[in-house]
């Protein structure tokens, strides 16, 4: 039983992150999908993060009334901060979905790790060690990453047949693919989602309450969503916001209760347990997700330069996921060495004053 309980202890990031990639293909489909039927990117936004918040409030409330913290108005800050930061992050997202496909808008969106590590980089919150191998790796697959999303964006190459998607109506969108509107868009909504992770971490530190604290992130992206809509789309159409049952529905109740709100939370817990890039070294899980939902669904044709440019996005995140896990492993063998002199170090102190009370 000990065995198990550890094992499911160590595992449960790493379940968590597998199960974060399925429900958020599962949304990028969905809202693909809806996007292809007219939902607008900035009502999606105000309507996810509502339902969110409204839905888990109440489990905010009841189990974390004890154990909130007190706000502060750098913390206030901050969760304003990452308001904007996440309405920046959706509505580049899906309004650069409506120039591609799912599959490339989630391919595109597997340069977050990198944009992560180099932010950190700059922060000072990561290090490189050129001298040594894990280090080299970490830039050279980040030099390799930029390669892989310049290939998808400039080079498409022939149509794969699969033999589902053939006779076969294509998805709306690949009428109207704006080859670098769209990859520009998810490349802005990548910084803006890293820049997220980072503050996000930040917060975590001084504002332990994760329920809470993603109860009044969506609430904040809902008031700003709305501040956004009615900016650019000049005003307030009714039209627009009225609510059937649809496949648009289908989209603000998914996208609010398993991806804001779920989402939200569960990403706080693996970012307090194994940090932000480790949250998003999975992404390239999504894109294989989305590819095969969105050519049984949506009848997406996969173009050879998406394919390889993937397959090179993929290779250089491994490459700087591989050096981050090698540092953390020499940080983590580095503070055993520490704990283990200092044990040293207390018990021989204290057998020399036992030895000196004997005397």
């Amino acid at each position: 039983m000990d065995f198990l309980s550890i094992f499911l202890k160590k595992a449960k990031p790493y379940l968590a992150a597998i199960f974060l990639r399925f429900v958020f293909a599962g949304l990028f489909t969905i809202a693909k999908h809806a996007l292809n039927l007219g939902m607008n990117h900035y009502i999606f936004t105000v309507y996810r993060n509502v339902i969110a918040a409204v839905v888990f409030a109440p489990f905010g409330l009841a189990f974390e009334r004890d154990t909130r913290p007190r706000m502060t108005l750098p913390i206030l800050f901050k969760i304003f901060l990452l308001g904007l930061l996440g309405v920046l992050d959706q509505n580049l997202y899906y309004a650069g979905m409506k120039h591609t496909t799912a599959t490339f808008a989630t391919t595109i969106y597997n340069f977050l790790p990198v944009i992560n590590f180099l932010l950190s980089l700059l922060l000072r919150l990561e290090k490189v060690k050129f001298r040594s191998l894990h280090g080299l790796a970490k830039v050279i697959g980040t030099f390799v990453c930029v390669g892989g999303v310049l290939a998808m964006t400039f080079f498409k190459g022939p149509l794969i047949g699969l033999p589902w998607t053939k006779n076969k109506p294509t998805s709306a969108a690949n009428y109207h693919q704006n080859s670098f509107r769209g990859p520009l868009m998810i490349f802005g909504a990548c910084f803006f989602a890293a820049s997220f992770n980072i503050i996000q971490a930040k917060t975590l530190e001084s504002y332990t309450a994760s329920l809470s604290l993603t109860v009044m992130i969506s609430a904040v992206m809902g008031i700003e969503g709305f501040i956004a809509s009615v900016v650019f789309e000049k005003g307030i159409n009714f039209a627009v916001w009225s609510i059937h049952w649809d496949i648009k529905l289908l989209a603000y109740v998914y996208g609010g209760i398993l991806c804001s709100g779920l989402g939200y939370y569960i990403s706080g817990y693996i970012i307090q347990e194994k940090g932000p890039v480790f949250l998003t070294s999975f992404n390239p899980l999504t894109m294989l997700i989305v590819a095969g939902m969105s050519s049984f669904i949506l009848a997406e044709q996969l173009e050879l330069g998406k394919v390889v440019g993937g397959f090179v996005i993929v290779v250089g995140l491994y490459l700087v996921l591989w050096g981050k896990t090698k540092d953390d492993h020499s940080i983590m063998s580095k503070v055993s060495a520490l704990n283990s002199s200092s044990m040293k170090a207390s018990s021989s102190d204290g057998s020399q004053a036992t030895t000196a009370d004997i005397v």
